[in-house]
């Protein structure tokens, strides 16, 4: 299974059946939470993904590059303003996610921007 395969099978685990065991199989320690609202290791997740409420994961955009899984993706339930466009960026080391960054955007839909163009 490629990178960007095992991703999508975590992220949709993880976040859509709320499948924390999804932890054990698809991330592993020490991993490096660069997230603003979240601490270094699983735990963190652990305790965060059960207490989501409406939370829903919609990449539209996937790229693997070697060890590196970017995602463009449209989120609802993360933000507190409502829906966020967000880029993850994972790090993968032996098939496992141990390091993620995002950048979080309030998202705004594409006839309220000036350009006219969606965000994701």
């Amino acid at each position: 299974m490629s990178n960007k395969e095992t991703l999508l099978t975590a992220m949709r685990e993880l976040f859509h059946d709320k499948d924390v065991t999804a932890l054990d199989r698809y991330w592993a320690e020490p991993y490096v939470q660069h997230s603003p609202n979240l601490p270094n290791g699983l735990d963190g997740l652990r305790s965060a993904v059960p207490a989501l409420e409406g939370f829903s994961w919609n990449p539209v955009r996937v790229f693997e590059d070697g060890d590196f899984v970017i995602a463009h993706s449209r989120v609802s339930g993360w933000h507190p303003d409502g829906d966020a466009a967000i880029v993850d960026v994972f790090r993968f080391e032996n098939g496992r996610i141990v390091e993620h960054w995002d950048v979080v955007q309030p998202y705004v839909e594409a006839d309220r921007t000036v350009s006219g163009n969606p965000m994701v």
